[in-house]
């Protein structure tokens, strides 16, 4: 057994996925978190990881350091800044590996497949902080303080996604019991979707494997299927009635923005919803061997994972 120390900020979907991963791997795993919550097996620690002392103690002896927070979309602005600010203290302090989960908000709109080497370009106000997370990373890898890398993933599906995932809880539920969904933008549009154990997969790799380090990577991510093309084939995974899936009419969409937060932090990045938005994760896979799971796998996993979620709801 491979007992070196991986520490994994954050206890959201992708946290609590690679924080099993790893166990599985065979690691000693510590998981930090303001509730200091963590799985079977996993060590908890609870603490604010904007405190970068604090994080480095929790860091200490650590091969690698994941960085898996993820703050409400409207405090990005505020709340980024010093936690990754922390987060590369803390790698510096102890000598870890410091491994960021990414997305594809800092390009920007682009009309083509998305690839590592894309300037990031985007003039939004979450593209704008997510490339200066990576900007102050990789400038401190320059420097030689830190070993840094990023997966950079599409939008997030599969077990353990709920709320931070568009095909969470706002719609899967209604897909599963065969009711009609509608969804923001084009539902016929070409979309990648990344699957959430092929994203914590990535993210051990990218900490392990010295050809990672210094450059961001896309995680492998299997051929784009529209949204429509989603909930259909999770409502065949299921066995559920052919899901209606229409696209949320403009003044619904203008209403849900007067009372959601989330809903108006969304019209930043609406074009990756209403035309192609897809990602190109060819590097990744030839550099490191990996593959990304079938989206018809990935729909049925999540199904399963679903269902049993919701029958030990009922049983409770």
């Amino acid at each position: 057994m491979n007992m070196a120390r991986h520490v994994v900020v954050g206890r959201g979907a992708v946290g609590t996925a690679l924080a099993a991963h790893l166990l599985e791997l065979g690691y000693d795993v510590r998981q930090v978190s303001r509730g200091g919550g963590a799985g079977p097996g996993i060590e908890p620690v609870a603490l604010d990881a904007s405190d970068g002392a604090a994080l480095a103690v929790a860091a200490r002896g650590a091969a690698a350091l994941y960085n898996c927070a993820n703050p409400l979309y409207h405090r990005w602005p505020r709340l980024w800044p010093p936690l990754a600010t922390a987060l590369l203290q803390a790698a510096e302090r102890t000598g870890a590996v410091l491994v960021t989960t990414g997305n594809l908000y800092a390009y920007g709109p682009v009309d083509r497949p998305l690839t590592e080497d894309l300037q990031l370009a985007a003039t939004g106000t979450k593209g704008r902080v997510r490339a200066a997370i990576w900007s102050q990373a990789r400038a401190a890898a320059e420097a030689g303080r830190v070993r840094v890398s990023e997966a950079r993933a599409a939008d997030f599906y599969g077990p353990g996604v709920t709320t931070g995932g568009y095909l969470g809880s706002r719609v899967l539920p209604r897909v599963l019991r065969g009711r009609p969904v509608r969804v923001i933008g084009d539902p016929d549009a070409a979309h990648s979707w990344s699957y959430l154990p092929d994203v914590a997969r990535t993210l051990a790799v990218l900490a392990t494997d010295e050809r990672a380090w210094g450059r961001p990577w896309h995680v492998p991510t299997a051929e784009p299927v529209s949204q429509r093309g989603m909930l259909t084939g999770l409502a065949a995974a299921a066995g559920a009635p052919a899901a209606d899936v229409r696209r949320l009419p403009a003044v619904a969409l203008r209403a849900a923005e007067l009372v959601s937060p989330l809903v108006r932090e969304l019209r930043e990045t609406r074009y990756q919803l209403d035309r192609p938005f897809v990602l190109d994760s060819t590097a990744a896979q030839r550099t490191f061997g990996l593959s990304p799971t079938s989206v018809e796998l990935g729909l049925r996993e999540t199904v399963r994972w679903w269902q049993h979620r919701e029958l030990a709801s009922v049983g409770a």
